[in-house]
């Protein structure tokens, strides 16, 4: 199933955002400092085992929920 990593996340972003378009524009942001540049994922990326594993990753530690 592609797009796996786009979906996750956009639920990073659409959760620690809250629907302000400043916290959503941070969170862009740190998202990617961190190396994941939600821009540069589509829902037709193909998904790779190890980006999944380290989005879930920064998922938690950010506090999100899947």
């Amino acid at each position: 199933m592609a797009g796996t990593i786009k979906k996750i996340l956009d639920v990073i972003i659409s959760k620690r955002g809250k629907g302000d378009k400043i916290l959503v524009d941070i969170i862009h942001t740190r998202l990617v400092l961190r190396g994941f540049d939600p821009d540069k994922f589509s829902p037709t990326t193909p998904d790779d085992a190890e980006l999944i594993a380290r989005v879930r990753k920064l998922a938690l530690e950010l506090n999100v929920t899947l």
